[in-house]
C-alpha cells in the first residue's frame, strides 16, 4: 500500500502516541483501553482533521490555489484546523459555519473554536440550520472566481477519497505500533460523523489484513444512513489506493445508540465520560465527538459487548477546544 504517490504536507505531529488508560481499565473492570492520541496531531491544538488536510491542502497547493474554503457547524473542528493550515501555507480562507444546534450562549457562538478562527485570519459566513451548506460553499467559491481568486473547495470533515488517504496512514501507523508493542488489539471504536476517519481507517485496516474491526459511534446520521455512507466512501477510498472491492458491506459497524438529542448537543451520558477521563486519566474529551465515543464505550463495557482481556483502542480524534464553547453544560 504505496501512500508515498500522493502529495502530502507533512504538517503533522506523526506519529501520536499509543496510550494505555489505566485508570479508566481498573474503574471499568473489563476490557484493556488504550487510546490513539490523534488529539496531538498539532497544528491549532491538534485533532484527526491534521491527518486528511495533510493531503488535501497538498492538493490544493498543487493546483495553485490561493483561497481555500471549507463547511461545518459553528464549534467546527475541521474548519479550526484547515484556516491553521491555510495560514501557515500562506494562503486565504473562507469558512461557512451553519448553526445546527440552536444553543444560545455567548461561549459557544464566541469561544472555542471559532475563537481561533478569527485568530487564524478566517472570513466567515454564518448559515441558519438546514442550509445546503454544499450549494453555499459553490456560491462562496464562484463569487471569489469572479474576483479573480483560484479556488479550492473541501466537503465536510475533509470527508472525501483524498482525506480519507490521512486515515489510511494512520491505520498503518497504529498497526507498526501493536506490532512493535506486541499488542493484539480486538476492536478500535472512535466517533463516526462526515465518515472519512472510519472510511479511511477500515480501508487501511481491511487493505492489510489486520482483522481488527473498527466500531464507529455515531454523532448525527442513524445506524443505516451512516453504514452507507461509511461504505460509500470507503469503497472509494479503496480504489484511489488500488485495492477496488476490498471493503465488504458487512465491514462497516456503526452504532447510533449515542447520539442523545442530536449532533452538538452532549447527553448526560457523554458529559459523564468527559469528566470520567479528565478526572481518571487527565485526559480532556470534546462534547461533540470523543465525549459521545467515550459514553458508548463505557456503556458497552458494561453491557458486556466487549469482554475482559479485550484490547480496545479508542481513537481520540482531538476537539477539546470545543469545551470553552460549552460551559454551561458543567455548571
Amino acid at each position: 500500500m504505496n501512500l508515498s504517490r500522493f502529495p502530502r504536507l507533512r504538517y503533522g505531529h506523526l506519529p501520536t502516541p499509543l496510550e494505555h488508560l489505566g485508570n479508566l481499565t481498573r474503574e471499568l473492570n473489563g476490557p484493556h483501553i488504550w487510546v490513539k492520541r490523534d488529539d496531538c496531531t498539532g497544528m491549532s491544538t491538534g485533532g484527526n482533521k491534521t491527518r486528511k488536510l495533510e493531503f488535501l491542502m497538498a492538493e490544493a497547493e498543487a493546483q495553485g490555489a490561493d483561497t481555500v474554503l471549507t463547511i461545518g457547524a459553528i464549534q467546527s473542528n475541521h474548519a479550526r484546523q484547515t484556516v491553521a493550515f491555510a495560514a501557515r501555507m500562506g494562503i486565504a480562507s473562507h469558512i461557512l459555519l451553519e448553526d445546527r444546534t440552536g444553543i444560545d450562549d455567548p461561549n459557544y457562538k464566541n469561544s472555542g473554536n471559532i475563537l481561533l478562527d478569527q485568530l487564524h485570519g478566517a472570513t466567515i459566513e454564518k448559515h441558519p440550520d438546514g442550509t445546503d451548506m454544499n450549494a453555499a460553499m459553490e456560491s462562496a467559491a464562484l463569487r471569489l472566481r469572479e474576483l479573480g481568486r483560484k479556488t479550492y473547495t473541501i466537503p465536510g470533515g475533509g470527508s472525501n477519497a483524498t482525506g480519507a488517504l490521512g486515515y489510511v496512514n494512520a491505520a498503518l501507523e497504529l498497526i507498526t505500533q501493536a506490532n512493535e508493542a506486541g499488542l493484539p488489539i480486538d476492536h478500535v471504536v472512535h466517533a463516526t460523523g462526515s465518515t472519512g476517519t472510519q472510511a479511511g481507517m477500515l480501508t487501511g485496516l481491511v487493505g492489510t489484513n489486520s482483522g481488527i474491526p473498527v466500531l464507529g459511534v455515531s454523532v448525527r446520521a442513524k445506524k443505516e444512513l451512516q453504514e452507507e455512507n461509511v461504505f460509500r466512501l470507503a469503497s472509494a477510498t479503496a480504489e484511489k489506493i488500488g485495492c477496488p472491492g476490498a471493503i465488504r458491506r458487512e465491514d462497516v459497524i456503526v452504532s447510533d445508540d449515542y447520539i442523545g438529542e442530536g449532533y452538538g448537543i452532549p447527553s448526560a451520558g457523554t458529559i459523564e465520560a468527559i469528566q470520567m477521563l479528565a478526572q481518571f486519566e487527565g485526559l480532556l474529551l470534546d462534547p461533540v465527538y470523543t465525549g459521545k465515543a467515550m459514553a458508548g464505550i463505557i456503556d458497552l463495557v458494561h453491557k458486556g459487548f466487549f469482554k475482559s482481556g479485550e484490547n480496545i483502542v479508542f481513537l481520540h480524534t482531538g476537539g477539546t477546544v470545543g469545551l470553552f464553547g460549552y460551559t454551561s453544560f458543567f455548571r
